[in-house]
């Protein structure tokens, strides 16, 4: 299915009677997002994995009463926050929150930057210019799966604040004013821990292109082709869309 499907009246109607296909479907979606939203508050990948599917019986039993006033994804992420929050407040960790989601930065990336500043010119015009995103595509890369791999790996690394705004931004294609709303942060550090989680996103693509890139034989080394962190987001999205395209064409049809 389609994300603007999830809203459809039709299929809404299919989850009040309760439909098993319906919700399955949902699930098949939505879950592995909910999961990593869940555990950047609690700071647990398992303790984020029983939030939600804590949550998922709530969305089970309480769809009659959805009124439709949000979207559907909107509701369903906001039951599994504030089920996250209220986990983490227990086991008193929700301290550490503002930390954690806001755009301070650590001793660590007191340096970091989404774009070196090595890759620009002193009148800041690129050295190289990012490549175009129509030329990194599954036939280029060969294995398609291996990139999404690779991609959902470095997601799974990034600081916490900043994975869960990439998640709800780039993956699950949300506003900066949902985001905002449904983490809790201001404007201004949804947009530095995206830009920042967009960045290291990018350094793991760059690397990529340049391992996979083609060279003939005795040829130097080509260096890796620049992605623009603004390029990310359809970076995700082309190969969520390719992969669910593929996995639509290989799905057993049930008996």
């Amino acid at each position: 299915m389609r994300d603007g499907e999830f809203n459809d009246p039709d299929f809404l109607a299919r989850l009040r009677r309760g439909e098993h296909a319906a919700f399955r479907e949902l699930i098949r979606r939505f879950h592995g997002s909910l999961v990593g939203v869940a555990a950047s508050i609690i700071g647990s990948r398992a303790q984020g994995e029983e939030v939600v599917q804590d949550a998922w019986l709530a969305v089970f039993s309480g769809i009659g009463a959805f009124e439709g006033r949000s979207s559907l994804t909107t509701w369903v992420f906001s039951i599994v926050l504030n089920r996250a929050r209220t986990r983490a407040s227990r086991e008193g960790r929700l301290v550490g929150l503002p930390t954690l989601l806001d755009g301070g930065q650590t001793d660590g990336e007191q340096a970091e930057r989404a774009v070196p500043l090595a890759a620009f010119h002193p009148d800041g015009h690129w050295l190289e210019a990012p490549a175009l995103w129509d030329e990194l595509n599954p036939e280029r890369i060969v294995a398609g799966r291996q990139i999404w791999d690779h991609v959902q790996e470095a997601i799974e690394r990034l600081p916490p604040g900043q994975r869960a705004v990439i998640i709800l931004r780039d993956m699950e294609g949300r506003s900066a004013e949902e985001a905002c709303a449904l983490l809790a942060i201001s404007a201004e550090n949804q947009r530095v821990l995206l830009h920042r989680a967009r960045g290291r996103i990018r350094r793991t693509i760059d690397a990529l292109l340049g391992r996979t890139a083609d060279a003939p034989a005795g040829a130097a080394t080509r260096q890796p082709a620049r992605t623009s962190p603004t390029q990310i987001q359809q970076c995700i999205a082309v190969l969520r869309a390719w992969l669910a395209g593929i996995r639509a064409q290989t799905a057993i049809p049930p008996s």
